[in-house]
């Protein structure tokens, strides 16, 4: 890449399809005029009141300019742009007003870099690569008032983001106003804690002084101003769980008809499906949005095997499991909202049973592919695109649900090419505060916005990471809060090479199975020389779950008698999803597999806290042996994690 071509490269952010370069240079006054043509009225005075506001002067009438944004139908696809800078003259054409609309975003990241004004002459031809590039904030866990929505939507204009996804209604609290169900309002909106945590351990109470919702007036003033920025916000509403907010304050929706003890609605009542239309009558009345997001994760369905009403609807319908029942209430609001012209989205579990309709859109945070699935598909995998992770060293950090997401790994997801579209989610029980919601957005959904516009083979993740500075220096200015590139720490120094020791690639013998849903590398995971990162998500920790108990019991095979001075085993510690370091450790050696000698026997006090910590459990001295058995115990409920057991 030559100098001037990686000058713009670090300018325009996401990075452009196509760059040009040619001889010569425009020179940019400071306060530059710029007209428009050939759009539809409201893209044109959509596009002249954002010019306006950002340092352009549009004048009125067809008055002749430098720097001109050209609606025609035969420039780039749909929502792309053409630009071309000429010594004289600036162009953006494009098919759409949304096109427009990011060729400018190009151009102002362009006056951005060259503050002297001088724009190198250049060709960009940039399209997107999904159509729906999007990023999701869970109001419900901690109430977020209308100016820190308004205030998001000016960063994802920047990223040609186009899709604001609101997780309005959760256990922890409804955020929609409603004239027909006001309970909503004065009894699921409230809560007597301040943060997501106090509330989870003190029993989940409703009403009192902390919480909230949007008006109606607040949502449709986030809609139009979303829409000036050619972003389309889509609403969710959860069904049939996570909907303990609405069932203490109407628990005749329930199941046992108290609402408490009950996740989900019930399904085979009639008055439920009476209250989701009713509740989806305000929701579309408020967002225009064709797609509406109905939820469709996590039920618990065994709550409605314990329903009788539920159990004899399962019956009298033939199902043979309660994962037909959800697909009925599904697909049953689904049709309702086709029936007013709108298409569902729903979580990738609502595949479950007899799945959505084919009118629906699958959104997959579990790593469901589009090459597997009839139905469109919005990757969103909480391994790459859940943002509520630790995005460095935990010890560093603000806490976090667990996890590590650094901006590069979440850059280096590579989406399958038959996605529709790709969204960032920012979840929010362990993030109380605006800043701190901000802090774990940023720069990360730069790396989203780029994954869903740029085509792979325009990608580098140094280039970008330069660019991601260059964009958090300009995020700071306008008052966001952001994580500091400049001072990441990266990875747990024992993840970045490999480890050499006595019994790397050595035969192991699980005398316990490890846990499936985290296998690791399987049966080498033990002995291959690689060591875990700061989480277990990182597929390189191996679990230990399914066992009574919980245990760790792996006899290792050196291959021959070998003089060794130590043997042990790290594990991490993460308490709020039952992640323990062992309670007891035994290790072994000796040479006759049956009748091995132990050497150290170590015992350890159950020690809560709220970090992320790691701890070796290991033996020294001088033993020969051709044979080595480790044994870790967790405490009750407890799961274990180690990634290999180092021989030496």
């Amino acid at each position: 890449m030559n100098s001037l071509l990686l000058s713009l490269a670090l300018a325009v952010t996401p990075a452009p399809q196509a760059v040009d370069m040619a001889a010569g240079e425009y020179r940019l006054a400071p306060v530059p005029s710029l007209s428009i043509a050939g759009a539809e009225q409201a893209d044109s005075l959509r596009l002249a009141r954002y010019a306006s506001q950002h340092g352009f002067s549009v004048p009125r009438g067809k008055s002749k300019t430098n720097i001109r944004l050209v609606a025609s139908e035969n420039s780039a696809p749909a929502e792309g742009y053409k630009m071309t800078v000429g010594k004289k003259f600036i162009e953006i054409s494009a098919a759409d007003g949304a096109g427009l609309f990011y060729g400018l975003q190009a151009l102002m990241d362009l006056r951005d870099e060259h503050a002297d004004g001088r724009i190198p002459c250049m060709t960009v031809t940039d399209y997107p690569r999904m159509p729906y590039r999007g990023m999701m904030l869970d109001v419900s866990r901690h109430y977020r008032s209308k100016d820190f929505i308004l205030k998001q939507i000016r960063a994802m204009e920047r990223l040609n983001l186009n899709r604001l996804h609101l997780h309005l209604t959760d256990a922890a609290g409804w955020r929609i106003e409603s004239e027909r169900y006001p309970r909503l309002n004065t009894v699921a909106a409230f809560r007597p804690d301040s943060t997501w945590k106090e509330w989870n351990a003190n029993g989940n109470q409703y009403g009192g002084t902390h919480g909230g919702f949007l008006s109606k007036e607040e949502l449709r003033e986030i809609v139009d101003y979303a829409a000036d920025r050619y972003i389309t916000v889509v609403p969710e509403v959860e069904m049939p769980s996570h909907s303990e907010e609405v069932l203490a304050a109407y628990p005749l929706l329930s199941c046992n008809k108290t609402g408490r003890g009950n996740s989900n609605f019930c399904a085979s009542s009639e008055a439920t499906f009476e209250f989701l239309r009713g509740v989806l009558d305000e929701v579309m009345e408020i967002f225009p949005s064709e797609q509406i997001h109905i939820g469709g994760d996590e039920a618990p369905k065994g709550q409605w095997l314990g329903c009788p009403d539920c159990s004899a609807l399962m019956d009298s319908l033939g199902y043979e499991s309660p994962d037909y029942l959800q697909s009925r209430l599904i697909r049953r609001m689904e049709d309702y909202l086709a029936s007013h012209g709108r298409r569902a989205i729903v979580w990738d579990d609502a595949l479950e049973g007899d799945g959505p309709t084919d009118n629906a859109t699958v959104m997959s945070w579990r790593g469901t592919e589009p090459s597997s699935v009839a139905l469109p598909v919005i990757m969103s995998p909480g391994r790459f695109c859940y943002l509520d992770s630790y995005q460095d060293a935990p010890s560093t950090q603000p806490e976090a649900i667990g996890g590590y997401t650094p901006l590069e790994f979440v850059y280096r997801y590579e989406p399958d090419t038959a996605a529709v579209g790709l969204q960032g989610n920012l979840w929010c029980e362990y993030i109380p505060s605006d800043s701190h919601a901000e802090y774990m957005l940023y720069p990360r959904m730069l790396a989203i916005a780029e994954n869903a516009w740029t085509e792979p083979q325009r990608k580098n993740y140094d280039d970008f990471r330069q660019r991601a500075l260059k964009e958090s220096v300009r995020m700071r200015s306008e008052g966001f809060t952001v994580f500091d590139l400049t001072t990441e720490k990266g990875n747990r120094p024992e993840a970045l090479a490999p480890v050499e020791h006595l019994a790397r690639g050595c035969e192991v013998t699980y005398l316990q199975p490890y846990w499936q849903n985290y296998p690791a590398s399987g049966l080498q995971t033990l002995v291959d020389g690689i060591c875990g990162g700061w989480n277990y998500s990182d597929r390189l920790w191996q679990g230990f779950a399914q066992s009574t108990p919980e245990r760790v019991d792996v006899i290792i095979d050196l291959g021959v008698e070998k003089a060794v001075s130590s043997i042990g085993a790290t594990f991490m510690q993460i308490c709020q999803p039952d992640v323990w370091m062992p309670e007891h450790v035994e290790i072994y050696a000796g040479n006759d597999p049956e009748n091995l000698v132990m050497l150290r026997e170590i015992d350890r006090v159950r020690t809560p806290d709220t970090a992320v910590s790691f701890e070796t459990f290991g033996w020294e001295g001088n033993v020969t042996a051709r044979y080595v058995r480790y044994r870790a115990t967790a405490p009750s409920g407890g799961v274990l994690f180690t990634d290999e057991i180092v021989v030496k």
